[in-house]
């Protein structure tokens, strides 16, 4: 049987890309203000920003979206994909919305007030920004070994049940919900045992607290459990992702995530207790509660990548293709979170640039030195991230600093891959080069997608 694992999909349509030259990429990054986010695509090689909404679809999915109903209300696309959703998470009630961060803003402005704290593993840099600005801490529990880029450990996403019911205890009175992100996109793409879920599951309702997963990658997340969780390695994908959702009451998603679309997201909920408040918000943000700010044909688009995103041939290959990366860079000398999570790959930038003081942001300057040495976007998970600039100047830095590479589904084949390695081989050997940055504009929420940079 051949070693090679290969894609398990065909090519039926392409799209060309502009090559580059340095000095081309250092003038588009200087006009950027060295913020890859105010890139034009078109001047980007390897577009791994991100991989949300940046897929390809199939050849079933375009042909659903021949079938999208644009009815205002009650549209027959919707009870389409409320059926699918329902099958696949057991809960009744369904909202869609234009994407993840959107749900987050509708649940959280209709359950949480000011003051409030929800504890998560970790949360992503729009679910935080979402609470703070309606005044919630939001407060990171994963456990130790997520914290640790080199660790061999194979669920570094689950959250420190310890931290998590001491807080529980502590401040319960502000708590309305408890989460957990799956897989855990901040610190690596790492993902929770099922253990972890129930486990939290339980000590949240020991507490009367509601539990809601953030699920973008919750089939990547069954496939970790599928492969490394005693127990499940003979258990179909759909029969771990259902037992995942059993345990938790409602959920947030960005659909363009797992759930292979280029735009949308949706809010599930066990109870109906919260739903006038959901629905009433979506109305006010997002559109009628069977659209929720998408078209007909989208809504068919997610009901058919739902259903491929949990394809047993399509994980494996999705997390293989990770791996193969982090095993190029492992023979380069290259750190990064291990073992390498779904998504993406997360080089640790204190490994290519040990002695760039944190003030002058390393991920960062890493983000803009594989851009300019190879035409790679990806995006800075540190200081720039999650740090911020307190009222008297001074700065908090974050625990890591990681650069993601975070790849399309469906869309890139291996001598991407292969040539991604070299560029990255390439810069840490030029590591001495390659300058840091200060921050000369910044707004007050989610800086880093609108910042503007200078040299040090």
């Amino acid at each position: 049987m051949p070693k090679t694992l290969i894609e398990p999909f065909r090519i039926k349509s392409i799209e060309p890309i502009r090559m580059t030259t340095r000095a081309q990429r250092e003038q588009l990054l200087e006009a950027a203000y060295l913020n890859v986010f105010k890139l034009r695509a078109e001047d980007v090689l390897l577009d791994w920003l991100t991989d949300s909404g940046t897929g390809a679809m199939s050849s079933r999915q375009w042909g659903a979206i021949m079938e999208g109903d644009e009815s205002y209300a009650g549209a027959r696309s919707f009870y389409r994909l409320e059926k699918v959703i329902q099958d696949i998470t057991g809960m009744q009630h369904f909202v869609p919305t234009h994407q993840g961060r959107a749900a987050e803003k509708v649940l959280f402005t209709a359950v949480c007030k000011k003051g409030d704290l929800v504890p998560n593993n970790c949360h992503f840099d729009t679910t935080r920004a979402n609470l703070e600005y309606l005044g919630i801490e939001a407060v990171d529990l994963v456990i130790p070994e997520g914290l640790q880029p080199a660790l061999i450990y194979p669920f570094k996403g689950n959250i420190d049940l310890a931290r998590a019911e001491a807080i529980l205890e502590k401040e319960g009175a502000r708590i309305p919900f408890g989460m957990i992100t799956v897989t855990n996109n901040t610190g690596g793409g790492q993902p929770v045992s099922m253990a972890n879920i129930r486990a939290y599951s339980a000590l949240l309702k020991k507490y009367g607290k509601p539990f809601i997963m953030d699920v973008c990658r919750f089939s990547e997340n069954a496939m970790f459990i599928k492969m490394r969780e005693p127990g499940y390695e003979n258990t179909p994908i759909r029969d771990i992702v259902q037992e995942m959702f059993s345990y938790c009451d409602g959920a947030t998603m960005s659909a363009k995530k797992d759930a292979m679309v280029n735009i949308g997201g949706f809010i599930v909920l066990r109870s109906d207790e919260w739903m006038d408040g959901v629905r009433n918000g979506l109305i006010m943000m997002e559109g009628f509660p069977t659209y929720g700010g998408l078209a007909g044909r989208d809504l068919e688009a997610m009901a058919v990548g739902l259903e491929e995103g949990m394809d047993e041939d399509y994980l494996r290959y999705r997390l293989r293709t990770a791996e193969y990366l982090g095993e190029r860079l492992d023979a380069a000398g290259v750190g990064f979170v291990k073992p390498t999570g779904g998504h993406a790959v997360y080089i640790d930038a204190k490994t290519v640039l040990p002695d760039m003081p944190v003030a002058h942001y390393p991920a960062w300057a890493l983000c803009n030195a594989l851009y300019l040495e190879g035409g790679i976007r990806g995006v800075e998970i540190g200081s720039v991230m999650f740090g911020k600039r307190l009222a008297d100047g001074t700065e908090t830095y974050h625990s890591m600093e990681l650069v993601r590479l975070a790849f399309p589904r469906r869309m890139y084949t291996q001598s991407h891959f292969d040539y991604a390695a070299e560029v990255i081989a390439e810069v840490k050997q030029k590591a001495a080069s390659i300058r840091g940055v200060r921050i000369t504009k910044q707004p007050q929420f989610l800086r880093h997608f609108t910042c503007e940079c200078a040299w040090v």
